[in-house]
């Protein structure tokens, strides 16, 4: 037990140093499906929206709800500190588009999910939050997971418009400010 204990301790140190040093490294690595700014191409790719999650209250919470909604699908971790660079933004787009249909969902992967409830408290996130560690059907669903965060942008028919592995950039003003007018950039145009 002592020895699985310092072995996950290991590979979650492993992990942020390696999310760490691609922050360093370049700010950024992103991949978008469509160039930021338009509207999905017929052929992408649909999200399986039949997965469902705990809540931070164990509810379950099927992602099939959000059908018909634009959703930032966010893959994150407490560790992350890329990750904590992202939050306030999604915090301001949800409160700035959710009554034109913008849901955004947090799903803690490759951590302790006991520490997500402080967290959201400490970090103010106004939006879903769920459970998705230890869950290989997540992995295959939205995976690989080669960074975090991991984040899709999914069209109101359940379409992956975007995918964004670590902090999306525009180049413009701080990290935080960047990756906010991103992903901004990305759903407006699917409201």
């Amino acid at each position: 037990m002592r020895a699985s204990s310092a072995t996950a301790g290991l590979a979650a140190s492993f992990i942020a140093v390696i999310t760490s040093l691609a922050l360093i490294h370049r700010q950024t690595t992103s991949t978008h499906a469509i160039p930021l700014g338009t509207t999905c191409p017929a052929n992408a790719k649909k999200a399986n929206l039949q997965l469902a999650f705990r809540d931070l209250t164990g509810r379950s919470v099927s992602l099939e709800r959000y059908r018909g909604k634009v959703l930032i699908l966010d893959f994150w971790a407490t560790w992350c500190v890329p990750c904590q660079v992202e939050i306030p933004g999604f915090i301001d787009l949800y409160r700035k588009y959710r009554s034109a249909g913008l849901e955004v969902v947090g799903v803690s992967v490759l951590d302790d999910f006991k520490k997500a409830p402080s967290f959201v408290q400490q970090h103010g996130m106004n939006y879903t939050v769920l459970d998705g560690n230890d869950r290989d059907d997540v992995e295959r669903a939205f995976g690989p997971f080669a960074g975090l965060p991991t984040t899709l942008v999914i069209a109101r028919d359940g379409s992956i418009c975007a995918r964004h592995v670590g902090i999306p950039s525009l180049g413009t003003g701080s990290l935080e400010k960047s990756s906010r007018e991103s992903f901004e950039a990305a759903v407006r145009p699917l409201l």
